[in-house]
């Protein structure tokens, strides 16, 4: 027996003063749950009632065919009608042989769907629970259960077990959660004594964890507000949100500050947390333009060593320094049939007389062409070259822009998932002679340590992008960073090409760079940059809906779900990823089936969805977008194909992943589509930058089309970054 509280949970009268009511039965389905909050809509055949009765609460885990003992309120909603408003909720596993057939085909055990588990109860009837846990070598008995299949269900039901004795723990404690299972898989058996010991583990051991959610845990264990073990983890957790805005260090004092204000510690007891943490070395004290800061340990040492690498990296000359310039760029023309800039052929006697060096420029401007180049007359040296890029995208785009391999860094870079480290390193450096990175500007410090420090000391490296993009999604600003350092060898490409010329996305992208506004596209004009107006989100959503499922289809041939993205600027908002992401999936998939729905999405076969955090294991990573192509709800798996890999998912790992017709800009570096529509509006106001608005409008290959409130393209074009981030990668490049 499993007893979980919801909200609410001692009440006996509510702020209606209407008296709790009693409702025991069975559960004949569940209509939705959602394992992030715990919310739960389902339908109850209950003891004196003649219709099901629809019961909506929190609970970690509600299964159907469980008999459910619960306390709560009529209630008449608007929308839904007459429910049942659970405030307490026991769940009973099932005695009745309908309901434990209902329980069991549920897909709550792994390897039971509807069609096993009518077979188990017709064979075992009321003891198949005991069968399962205790004599499951009777399972094989049946016919088509082999020891495969047998050890499958006894071991999900044993960790189903487990983890729901977890969730009931955690629930228990004002935590609804879908974490449980992750808890479990990181910790085992012990589980719940770490989490007794020290909540705040849960914020650095475990993905999708953070300070609140263990704050909340630990105020329920009775862990003291002002304790040091809280101080020390929100410092952490202050720090760690910083980061995640892309800075590498904080002021102290606005660290101080800021971790009063979240904890209402006193700032001496913040100032001892800090103290101690810089004593676990998990804080490293440095002072930035005359002001004291610190960094999160891992980002100083990133920091550092990037800046080392770089050094080690620039010093002697490369196999082919001393290659005749003046007769290799001429060979080089007459060979690919180019006629390369001035600015062209001053990057490759650039990046051919330097063993570090860095070429950036905008769309158009020949940095294929170039790097192209630099291949050729190098491999008339036999050197041995290596191509790699941050995403799966970026890396297919070079791959087929220079006709060799390329592949992602973490690829190359040979990712352990059980070590949780690369295999690539120092001591086990790349056999190559010369590294190209492209689209670097995506690059976080901490990645970019690891790839430098894998460059063996006798080989070159060249980094190659778009400074102008937005900087990478980690913590850091690399690219920049290096070149505003002044001590890194820079080939600056800006003439835009002939051909490049004729079209509107790349000389809207470079006016778009400078400040200018583009201009709303005229009717019956012939372009690739279209730029619609609109002065109501209501407005600017109707035209992207109709955009999208109609008129670019009909006009141009494109496909609504592969060759069209939605780029928005934020995920919030009615014009924001999210609202878009169900608005276009109920327009260009309603009807697919099956459907699985966790963590607030719903997926089914056909979808599009974008991985949002990096699965080593899985080798997906964030921002790799891939199609939903089939469903087992029995199994309770997924199947998505990214590019040509089919990779399986469970359903409690569908966290990783969200529907992508919409993404966010942020999400789309280092990716090109066919088609992108840009919806831009003063609801995105925080985030209206020009790199974001350049970075969007440079993802369109063949057609872009901006659907935007003139006031907020307009503060998008204009506005510059004003806060950079807090990094101090500039001055160690300086000092060393």
């Amino acid at each position: 027996m499993y007893e979980t509280h919801t909200t609410n949970p001692a009440s006996e009268r509510t702020h209606d003063h209407q008296p709790v009511i009693r409702l025991d039965g069975s559960i004949e389905r569940v209509t939705f749950h959602s394992e992030e909050s715990g919310f739960f809509v389902i339908r109850v055949q209950c003891k004196g009632q003649r219709d099901l009765v629809t019961m909506t609460g929190s609970t970690p885990s509600v299964t159907p065919g469980e008999f459910v003992e619960t306390a709560g309120i009529w209630i008449n909603d608007p929308k839904h009608g007459v429910q049942f408003k659970v405030q307490h909720i026991k769940t009973v596993t099932p005695t009745t042989l309908e309901g434990i057939e209902k329980y069991l085909g549920s897909g709550m055990v792994k390897g039971i769907g509807p069609h096993f588990a009518k077979r188990l109860v017709k064979a075992f009837g009321e003891a198949v629970f005991d069968i399962i846990e205790e004599t499951p070598d009777r399972l094989t008995e049946l016919e088509g259960i082999g020891k495969k299949r047998r050890e499958k269900i006894t071991s999900a039901w044993s960790e189903q077990k487990v983890v729901r004795e977890i969730m009931v723990f955690l629930q228990s404690h004002g935590v609804g959660t879908a974490r449980a299972v992750r808890i479990y898989k990181t910790y085992g058996d012990q589980a719940v004594t770490k989490v007794q010991e020290n909540p705040y583990r849960l914020a650095l051991d475990i993905h999708g964890i953070g300070f609140k959610t263990a704050d909340q845990l630990a105020m329920q264990l009775g862990i003291d507000r002002v304790s040091l073990i809280r101080a020390q983890a929100g410092v952490r957790h202050v720090l760690q949100e910083y980061s995640g805005e892309g800075h590498c260090a904080q002021a102290f004092q606005s660290l101080v500050d800021a971790s009063v204000k979240l904890l209402e510690i006193p700032e001496a007891t913040i100032k001892q947390a800090i103290q101690m943490e810089m004593d676990e070395e998990r804080l490293t004290p440095e002072t930035i333009n005359g002001e004291p800061c610190l960094f999160l340990t891992p980002l100083h040492r990133a920091e550092q060593g990037v800046a080392n690498h770089v050094l080690r990296l620039s010093q002697g000359e490369s196999d082919w320094a001393a290659i005749d310039l003046d007769k290799a760029i001429p060979w080089v023309e007459a060979k690919n049939n180019i006629q390369l800039s001035s600015s062209q052929k001053e990057a490759v006697a650039l990046a051919v007389q330097k063993k570090f060096c860095i070429i950036t420029g905008g769309p158009g401007v020949g940095k294929t062409t170039v790097v192209n180049s630099i291949l050729k007359i190098i491999a008339a040296k036999r050197a041995h070259v290596t191509l790699c890029a941050p995403t799966g995208r970026a890396a297919k785009r070079l791959s087929e822009s220079t006709g060799q391999e390329a592949t992602t860094i973490h690829r190359l870079l040979e990712f352990d998932p059980k070590a949780f480290d690369f295999k690539r390193n120092a001591d086990n450096p790349l056999e190559t002679d010369l590294l190209v990175v492209d689209e670097s500007s995506m690059v976080d410090i901490v990645l970019m340590n690891q790839l430098l420090r894998a460059v063996p000391d006798n080989a070159a490296a060249l980094l190659v992008g778009d400074v102008d993009q937005l900087p990478s999604v980690g913590p850091g600003s690399v690219l920049s960073d290096l070149i505003d350092s002044g001590s890194v060898p820079v080939a600056r490409l800006t003439e835009i090409f002939r051909q490049a010329a004729t079209s509107q996305i790349i000389t809207g992208a470079h006016a778009i760079n400078r400040g200018q506004s583009p201009k709303p596209t005229s009717k019956g004009e012939e372009t690739d940059f279209y730029y619609l107006t609109g002065e109501e989100p209501e407005e600017l959503f109707s035209k992207l809906m109709t955009v999208v499922t109609r008129r670019l289809p009909e006009r141009f041939g494109f496909d609504s779900v592969k060759d069209i993205q939605v780029l928005a600027p934020m995920n919030r908002g009615g014009l924001g990823a999210r609202s878009l992401n169900v608005a276009l999936q109920e327009a260009l998939n309603a009807d697919a089936h099956p459907k699985v729905t966790r963590f607030g999405w719903t997926f089914a076969p056909g979808d599009k969805v974008i991985q949002t955090v990096n699965n080593y294991d899985k080798e997906v990573f964030n921002g790799d977008i891939g199609t939903v192509t089939a469903i087992d709800v029995e199994e309770g798996e997924l199947m998505i194909r990214f590019d040509e890999r089919e990779v399986n998912y469970q359903v409690s790992e569908l966290d990783e992943v969200s529907l992508a017709y919409a993404t966010t800009i942020h999400k789309s570096q280092g990716s090109e589509y066919p088609c992108v529509v840009i919806p831009m509006a003063m609801q995105h106001y925080t985030l209206l930058e020009r790199n974001l608005l350049y970075t969007g409008v440079t993802r369109g290959k063949q057609l872009v089309v901006l659907i935007g409130q003139p006031k907020a393209v307009g503060m998008a074009a204009r506005n510059r970054k004003s806060t950079r981030r807090l990094t101090n990668l500039q001055a160690r490049i300086r000092a060393t």
